[in-house]
Formats: C-alpha cells, structure tokens, sequence
C-alpha cells in the first residue's frame, strides 16, 4: 500500500469511527451526512491500494446510491431543472455507449470465423439463460409487474462490456469474450424486444418495434459511431471519401429533418413508414457523429483514453436517477431485489461455463463465456427503462444489479487468474 494510501484508509476509519457519534448525540441529520462522507473517502481511498483499486469503480456506485437513498430530492431536481428529463438520461446513455464503443474495433468482429463454435455457444447461452433465469425468478419471488419487468430486461440486455474486463484479469480467451459482447450488443435490437415481448408483455406494455428503434438509438448509434471512428483510422482514401460522402448526405437528411422535414413527412407517410425513416435516420446519424469525432481525435489525441471515464460518469448519473426516483419501492423491495441479482448473476456464470464445457469448448473459453452470460449491459437496461417512462420501477433492477456484477466478477476473475488452466 502507497504511503498516500495509508494515509486515506487511517481517515476512512477515522470517519468511520466518527459516524458513530451522532447516534448517541441524537443527530439523524449528521449522522447520514457522515454516511455519505464515508462512502465516497472510502471510494477515493480504494485508488491508492494497488490491490483493491479494481473495486473503485464498484465503490462509488455504493457512494452514489448511499447518497441517493438519503438525499433523493436533491439529486432530482437542480432548481427548477428535473434532472430525470430524457433527453439529458438519453444523452447520458449514448455517452456511455459510445465510451465503451472507443474500446472495440472492427477487428473484434473477425473472431466470429476464427471460432464460430465458442461465439455461437455464447450467444446462445446469453440470450437463452439470462432471460429465462430472470422470469423464473421473478416467479419465485412475486415481484410486483413493473420491478419483474426489469429483473427480465436485465437479462435480455447483450452482454456488458465489463465481462471483457473480467475475462483480461482471468487470463481466459480474452479474444472470444470481446468477439460475443461485440457480437451480442449488435443483435440486441432483435433479440432484447423479443425476450420483453415473450415475458414480459403481461407485465407492462412492450411495442417490438418502439422498444428496437430505442435500442438503436441508445446502443448501435453510439457504438456504430466508435466503430466508423476505429475504420477512419486505417481507412483507404477512396473508402474514406465514401464514409465523408454518406456522412455530407446525413447532415443534410438531419438538417431537412430539424427544419420542418419531420412535420412533413408525418403529413404524407403512415405510421409504419415514418418507423422506418426514423430508423434510418438514427443509424444515419452515427455517421456524423463517427466523423465529428474523428476530427476531434486527430486534434486531442488522447481523447479516446478519455472517453471510459466519461463513460463511467454516465452511469454514476443514471444510478443516481434510478437510485433516487425508485427510493420508495427500494425500500420496499431492495433486499428481494439484491438476492435476486446474486441468484441471476451466479446462474449466468454456471450456467455458461458448465454449457460451453458441454458443447466441447476448452476451459479458458468456458471462462470466458461465463464471464459473457453473467454481466449484463446495465448501461443499456437502465436507457431502455427511462425511454419506457419506468425509471423509478423497471430501472430499479439495473441499478441493483449494476454493483453486484463487478463485485461478483471481480472476485470471480481473481480467483481464476490464479489458478491457469495448464
């Protein structure tokens, strides 16, 4: 430990100590403010302990939601300005995708030829056993509809981008981990309403299509733009001319569509067309955000290494809404919810690491599988939630979800890392 570490852990205790205090004193008030303050000293401390610094990010999801829990009103409203407004949640959604998208490229795709096999067994258990595992749950447990249809949308979400993390620190087959999340997250638009649709339609009310245009907006547009960005960087001059060239036509599409386009078209389509052209103007869009952000890269280079701490600020801002809004049926729920995510979580590793050993895969991808089955995309269960008006219910499984899953995995990837397979 770093003597600045020391330092800050002795503090923590220190604080810890002091938190007591206002208990006797008979100050409640206090008493959760030094919660709070606790929380987040022992977040800060976590970076200075080399063995530990792993949880940091894990830590100040805790901080965040201790800090909502207590002082909810204060997170959802900056004066006159609700800060649930949703375009800010989706903005903050696209932010995190389009963080974690900085960390793929297109050469994560190629691992589908390289081992077809291993990426279909983890997409097969992905979107088989997290869904199902999360219905039968909610069964068991009796969560009102709206709390179940979260617990089942975390589990029809793609695969976190997290589980890449995991299975590094694990020393498994690193490279089919990031070919199933790169694989996974372009085909949630299909397979996330569809899940929703099939266990969840009882339980509150799911359009396959609006619930895919909100997918492409919150997750492809975001990664597809990181993506065009990975391509411009090793791109040919003629296929760089035609990226510019479809991205000059999307500005104009955009700019038709700001200025009196979509009240247009909405006079002369049907509801079933206008669908499509919204659709396609979404995935249009990803052009010229890919290319403004090239430009940017090419003047601040060290933007991309920038772009995971945003990304992981995103989240910290969706936890605080989710935490905040849903404090009530937390209160009521939250334990239930807390075992449930443990019991969704841990299934998703035995599940896909007893399958793939199953189908023939050799250990280290059965590591690696586990580790795609088991983390979900909270980012993008949490945007769905706010698109559907559900934040303070159907979100409230993601925000639970959110920290056991880097707890877990991070556990998990340790004990793994040192035992190799030989």
């Amino acid at each position: 430990m770093y003597p600045l570490g020391k330092y800050m852990f002795w503090t923590t205790l220190l604080v810890v100590v002091i938190t007591a205090a206002p208990a006797i004193l008979d100050d409640p008030e206090l008493l959760k403010a030094l919660i709070v303050a606790c929380t987040i000293a022992f977040a800060i401390t976590l970076r200075f302990i080399p063995k530990l610094r792993g949880y940091q990010f894990t830590a100040w999801i805790v901080a965040v939601v201790t800090a909502a829990m207590i002082y909810p009103a204060q997170f959802l409203h900056v004066g006159d300005f609700d800060m649930r407004n949703k375009w800010v949640m989706l903005i903050a959604i696209q932010l995190v995708m389009f963080g974690m998208g900085t960390q793929m490229s297109l050469h994560d795709f190629a691992g589908v030829a390289k081992s077809p096999r291993g990426v279909f067994v983890g997409i097969f258990c992905h979107f088989t056993v997290m869904p199902l595992v999360g219905f039968s749950l909610t069964k068991i447990f009796n969560f009102p509809p709206e709390i179940a249809a979260g617990v089942i949308l975390i589990g029809s979400c793609s695969s976190g981008l997290a589980s890449n993390v995991m299975a590094f620190m694990a020393k498994s087959n690193l490279a089919l981990s990031v070919t199933v999340a790169a694989v996974t997250t372009m085909i949630a638009p299909i397979m996330t309403p569809l899940w929703m649709k099939l266990l969840a339609g009882t339980m509150v009310e799911v359009s396959f299509f609006k619930l895919m245009v909100e997918i492409v907006k919150i997750v492809l547009v975001p990664i597809g733009a990181a993506l065009l960005h990975d391509y411009l960087k090793h791109a040919s001059p003629r296929g760089k001319k035609t990226v510019y060239v479809i991205t000059a036509f999307a500005a104009a599409w955009m700019l038709f569509l700001i200025f009196g386009g979509w009240v247009f078209l909405q006079s002369h389509f049907a509801d079933g067309a206008l669908t499509a052209l919204a659709l396609g103007g979404f995935l249009l869009s990803a052009f010229v955000i890919g290319a403004v952000y090239h430009a940017l890269a090419k003047i601040f280079t060290r933007l991309d290494l920038f772009m995971p701490t945003l990304a992981i600020v995103g989240i910290l801002y969706v936890t605080a809404m989710t935490t905040s809004s849903g404090r009530d049926n937390l209160l009521k729920v939250g334990a239930l919810l807390f075992l449930t995510s443990m019991l969704h979580n841990l299934a998703g590793y035995f599940f896909g690491y007893f399958l793939s050993r199953g189908a023939g895969l050799d250990k280290n991808s059965a590591r690696s599988i586990a580790f795609e089955v088991g983390l979900q995309n909270g980012g993008m269960a949490s945007g769905l939630a706010s698109a559907m008006g559900k934040l303070s219910t159907v979100g409230l499984a993601a925000a639970i979800f959110i920290p056991w899953m880097n707890i877990s995995g991070s556990v998990l990837a340790n004990y793994w890392s040192k035992r190799p397979v030989k």
